[in-house]
């Protein structure tokens, strides 16, 4: 098996991170992959709000805490030291598809540089909302966006779980 698909059935889901910072290179490798993903007719709806702002990353979770309905106590970030918001542009049809793509290859790509991460929801509420407004006006960001995913990522604080079976009839082949 290459090492491509042996990182598609390895990458799990992370649910408790250790607070130390990803290295700005590992980042920036993780972000450019993102970048790489397909997109419907090639039009890059999706932009990456890559937060690695402490301050601004804690009142991201406290937004989404809310939306959640969670008590106070909660850090739906699971203590992930960098958050990246993938939104997409609602002008081009295919924008959830092609956010959704790229949330795929953040997980992917950070799988392969051994950084541990998982897909939050919640980010279309926090950008409707007026906090999540402002944030796109301060960045100069013009245009309706809708928020498609928050791709938290970091170190793994335990090793990951094995994944599950694959259930019975997932795919069926018409020949």
């Amino acid at each position: 098996m290459n090492d491509i698909l042996k990182v598609l059935e390895k990458r799990r889901s992370c649910r408790n991170f250790k607070s130390d910072m990803i290295p700005e290179e590992t980042l920036e490798q993780i972000v450019r992959a993102g970048t790489y993903a397909p997109t419907g007719m090639g039009k890059q709806s999706p932009i990456i709000l890559a937060v690695i702002n402490k301050e601004l990353r804690d009142q991201l979770s406290e937004e989404n805490r809310k939306i959640m309905g969670a008590p106070e106590s909660m850090d739906p970030f699971y203590g992930a030291p960098v958050i990246l918001v993938v939104l997409a542009n609602k002008a081009v049809p295919t924008h959830v598809y092609d956010g959704s793509l790229v949330m795929g290859n953040l997980m992917n790509a950070a799988e392969s540089l051994g950084v541990a991460s998982i897909w939050i929801h919640r980010a279309k509420e926090e950008f409707e909302s007026d906090f999540g407004k402002k944030i796109l006006a301060d960045l100069g960001i013009q245009g309706e966006y809708e928020g498609i995913g928050h791709c938290a990522l970091g170190y793994a604080a335990e090793p990951a779980k094995e994944a599950a079976a694959r259930k019975e009839n997932y795919v069926y082949y018409m020949r």
